[in-house]
């Protein structure tokens, strides 16, 4: 199928985005998609900072939309779409419609805003890739949370429910409010100011921990034989004091989550977004239409969703 569209294009590094309409062709294997929402991500930053794979060229890596033809989906089907090179080594999303590999395309779960998909995608995928690829949580563990209040710890908290924990403790710092992790986990315990954990913290099969620093000593201590504990942060502190007695003798595993060296496996974004679709979530994002997306490539700017309804 074939149509002609709007899409904003880069004509290399520094140059301005333009709107321009072009023709777009969904082969075989191909998806077409009448896109709502896209996301401008670093890597979208990265791209059109000078390393775009040719000019001119639509970035865009993440977004949501609507499927108008496709040998996978039904038309009118609500899907998120990332990965499989859009944006990076093919075009991308910032277009009223996109042309996408099938591989690319992932439906929308119901009860999940676009919005918040795409807000989300990003920090969901690495919670996904902690809680089920690397500390590989199973039915009826307990896991603990470190960093429970952060947005990324919460995110931890719901995959890990929906992988079939049977029990989520989240740890918080002593005095901070704990009302957003309300329904995500089954105990609080609290961390002091010099990273010391509350002694109630029970023995756990996991740790995903968000924080690093004197947390992460204080949370092998509670590790059953045979544990594991995913590391994906250290703002807390980039050293942690392993007691090797301790780590030998009760085989514990200290796992890197490192998603730059880690492939998503098929089907790892549906999965990722329908482990964390039931829960109530309320990213902070800034909406612009995208005829304004040169105002927001800055490396320091925040999570910006761009409205890909506004191009005419």
């Amino acid at each position: 199928m074939s149509l002609r569209g709007i899409v904003v294009r880069s004509h290399g590094p520094g140059e301005q985005l333009k709107a321009e309409e072009i023709e777009l062709v969904a082969e075989t294997g191909e998806t077409l998609v009448e896109m709502r929402l896209a996301a401008v991500t670093q890597q979208d930053r990265s791209v059109l900072a000078g390393k775009q794979p040719s000019t001119p060229f639509t970035p865009g890596s993440e977004g949501a939309g609507v499927v108008v033809s496709s040998g996978v989906f039904e038309a009118g089907t609500a899907v998120v779409v990332r990965g499989d090179g859009v944006g990076v080594t093919r075009p991308g999303l910032w277009g009223r419609y996109a042309v996408v590999p099938d591989a690319a395309v992932h439906r929308l779960p119901s009860g999940l805003e676009p919005t918040a998909a795409v807000a989300l995608l990003t920090p969901v995928l690495t919670a996904h890739t902690a809680v089920r690829r690397v500390a590989e949580v199973a039915e009826r563990e307990t896991v603990v949370v470190t960093g429970i209040t952060s947005l990324l710890g919460r995110l931890c908290a719901a995959v890990a429910r929906s992988a079939g924990a049977a029990k989520v403790i989240g740890l918080a710092w002593t005095g901070e409010s704990v009302e957003s992790a309300a329904g995500l986990v089954d105990q609080i315990v609290r961390v002091d100011s010099l990273g010391q954990v509350g002694r109630e913290l029970s023995w756990c099969d996991a740790a995903i921990d968000t924080v690093g620093g004197p947390v992460t000593s204080g949370v092998l201590g509670h590790i059953s034989p045979g544990g594991r504990v995913a590391v994906l942060g250290y703002h807390a502190g980039e050293f942690a004091t392993i007691d090797l007695h301790q780590l030998i003798g009760r085989d514990l595993r200290v796992l890197p989550v490192n998603l730059q060296r880690t492939n998503l496996e098929p089907g790892a974004v549906a999965q990722a977004l329908a482990d964390v679709a039931t829960a109530q979530w309320r990213p902070e994002f800034e909406l612009l239409p995208a005829d304004r997306v040169g105002e927001v490539l800055d490396p320091q700017a925040g999570r910006v969703l761009l409205d890909l309804t506004a191009l005419s």
